[in-house]
Order: C-alpha cells, then sequence, then structure tokens
C-alpha cells in the first residue's frame, strides 16, 4: 500500500507532523482508490485469504470478515419483517441502506418483502466503495428495476433507513488519560513506522472516568454527526442501525481502560490501526447513548433499544429456523447466543413522524438504560 502510505505522509507533513487519530482512520479507510474499503480487495465473506478446500486447491479470494447476512439469510428475512411494519407504519415505499456490503442483505429483504406481497418502489444504496457497488449490482441482478445507487446523502429523503455495522467504521476520535490530564491520541512517523503522538486537548469523554489510572477512549463525533443530518433530512421514515456497542455508562466504565478500537484482517482481530495501514479494517464500538442524544437533537424519536438477539427474536427468527436446514439453524444460532452476536451486538430504533410499537422491540426493550 505505498501509495497510501505516500498520501498519509504527505497530510502528515501538512499538519504540521502529527494526524489526530480521527483523521488518520479516516484516510486508512477512505483516501480515494487507496483506503481500505475504497480499494478492490475482498472484505467481506466467511473464508480468510489463503483458505484451502480438501483437495488443496485455493477457496475463492479470501475475506477478511464476515457480517450476519453472509452467514444466514434468515438474518434478513428475520429483518424485512420489522421493515415491512415501518413501511406501513410510515406510509413510505422506500428503502434506504448505507454501507451494503456485498448486496446480500439487499437480495434477503428484497426477497423476503416481495414474497410478503410488501410493496417497495425504490431500494436505494449509498456506498463509497466503488469495488463494493460492483459486488452489489452482480449480487442484486434480479432486483435493478428497483435498486439504485447514490454517491451522497441527499437533501430530503423518506423511508426506511438501514445501516448494519455502518457506524463502527466511522472514524472516531481517540482521548487518552495520563497522570490525570486529558490528550487527543493522533499519529506521526518515527524511522519511518507510524507511532502513537499525545497532545494536550481541552476534550474529555461525556461521562467523568472514576479513578486516577491511565485511560484511552474514543469518542464519535462523525457518527453522531451522520445521524443529526439523517433527522434533519429525513422527511418521514423509521431508522434502524445494528451494531456491536454499549450504552454510555458501560461504555465509559473504569475498566474499559483500553478503549475499543480493533482491526480485522483474514478474520484475525488485533489493536494495533498502525500497521498494516490500508490493508485491514478498522472499527470502534459504537456509543448508543451519544446517538440516541443526536438522534433527538434533530428531531427523531426512539422507536426502542435491544440487543440483537431479542431484536431478531421478535421479528421471528426463531419460528424461520424451524423450517430451516441443519447449517442455516447452526449459522442463526450464532447470531442470537450470548456468547457469539446475540449480546454484544445492538440495535436501535429511530422515527421520524408518530411514534409506532417497533415489534423488534417488543420483549426485552432497553431504552431506559441509554
Amino acid at each position: 500500500m505505498q501509495g497510501l502510505q505516500a498520501h498519509l505522509q504527505k497530510e502528515l507533513q501538512q499538519a504540521g507532523g502529527w494526524l489526530g487519530f480521527e483523521r488518520f482512520m479516516e484516510l486508512a479507510l477512505y483516501a480515494p482508490g487507496l483506503g481500505y474499503y475504497a480499494n478492490g480487495s475482498t472484505k467481506f465473506g466467511t473464508l480468510p485469504q489463503g483458505t484451502r478446500g480438501k483437495d488443496g486447491s485455493v477457496q475463492g479470494a479470501g475475506s477478511d470478515f464476515v457480517t450476519a447476512p453472509e452467514m444466514t439469510a434468515l438474518f434478513g428475512y428475520a429483518l424485512a419483517a420489522q421493515v415491512a411494519q415501518a413501511l406501513q407504519a410510515t406510509g413510505t415505499f422506500e428503502i434506504w441502506e448505507f454501507g451494503a456490503g456485498t448486496g446480500v442483505l439487499a437480495l434477503q429483504l428484497l426477497t423476503a418483502l416481495k414474497a410478503m406481497g410488501q410493496r417497495v418502489d425504490r431500494y436505494t444504496i449509498v456506498d463509497l466503495s466503488e469495488s463494493l457497488k460492483k459486488r452489489q449490482r452482480h449480487t442484486l441482478q434480479a432486483h435493478l428495476d428497483v435498486v439504485h445507487w447514490a454517491p451522497a446523502l441527499p437533501d430530503t429523503l423518506q423511508g426506511v433507513v438501514l445501516g448494519n455495522e455502518v457506524l463502527d467504521a466511522m472514524p472516531v476520535q481517540l482521548l487518552a488519560r495520563s497522570q490525570g490530564q486529558w490528550s487527543e491520541r493522533g499519529v506521526a512517523l518515527q524511522d519511518g513506522a507510524w507511532t502513537w503522538a499525545d497532545r494536550p486537548t481541552a476534550l474529555t469523554p461525556p461521562l467523568d472516568i472514576d479513578g486516577p489510572h491511565d485511560y484511552v477512549t474514543e469518542i464519535h463525533p462523525q457518527a453522531e454527526a451522520f445521524i443529526r443530518t439523517l433527522g434533519e433530512r429525513l422527511q418521514r421514515g423509521a431508522l434502524f442501525f445494528l451494531d456491536y456497542g454499549f450504552p454510555e455508562a458501560e461504555y465509559y466504565h473504569p475498566q474499559r481502560h483500553m478503549g475499543t478500537v480493533m482491526c480485522h484482517r483474514a478474520h484475525q482481530a488485533d489493536g494495533n490501526p498502525l500497521e498494516a495501514v490500508g490493508l485491514k479494517d478498522i472499527t470502534a464500538h459504537v456509543n448508543f447513548t451519544g446517538i440516541a442524544v443526536a438522534a433527538q437533537d434533530a428531531g427523531l424519536g426512539v422507536l426502542g433499544y435491544t440487543t440483537q438477539a431479542h431484536f431478531l427474536m421478535n421479528c421471528g427468527l426463531v419460528e424461520l429456523m424451524q423450517n430451516a436446514s441443519l447449517p442455516e439453524r447452526v449459522a442463526a444460532q450464532k447470531l442470537i447466543l450470548e456468547h457469539e452476536m446475540g449480546e454484544l451486538f445492538k440495535v436501535i430504533g429511530l422515527v421520524k413522524g408518530s411514534v409506532f410499537e417497533a415489534m423488534g422491540f417488543a420483549q426485552g426493550d432497553r431504552t431506559h438504560r441509554l
């Protein structure tokens, strides 16, 4: 990734030799044609790079991580029940998906909604990656009459807005406390290698962190600004975001002293975003309290907040599993088991217009914990 390295070094030089982590993460992931999500590498899939079959042949191009829709179509079929209810409750016939990956979730939703007899006039995907857009078009060949791509968020929109593992990929600012003083953590170059570099700042986490110990954490101005923009531009509709994260009190717990930034490559996780830059995903957990506050600031109501397990079961996943094959049932269990994705992943529902009783939050709603 020499091109990305040169681009980052130029940006660093222009910034005076210090680059805030938020900007570093943004370029590492999204620099046009160079960043992780802007280059042509395979990201999504069930097989890591170099996986070989029983005959010794390499099985596909490899991937870095797998998301719920790639694990089982039952994820999309369950989510479709909530989408259908939201379309009916808001009187809209459009769906907007941000960061659609390979397009497989869109395929699952459109297939299920058609089987339900639910009208969908337009399904718009907003994605920055040209290589992923190509994969999406291939995946969605049968639905190109309703699927469209938008290069950016329009001035106004309506309908049901979806984001599965989107908020975690939005750049974050890193804050570090040492000897009781807060600094913003950025990066610099030392002997040709990226290294951490801290600068004093007036920024602090939204909650006081008890104890005198050193502490590293994140704040999420870009994700919260994204939600506020959606709230301002959405005329009528509902929004559902599924991601891993915590409410504020858990996010900024004194024991969570190393922050949540993680990297993913070839189905392996590590905590060093300064290595293999551009070759791996960089993420941070979502502060769902901050998302809810940003939504309310922009005139959105909160429909609910719960674990992925409760949400999917409320939407009929268990019933869907009863008629599925054994491999499908095994995959679907990973979506709801507490030690897999069921507890760590959360779902927040938002609405512009009249609040309705969204089925996904019928049991296990945790809005009071936000």
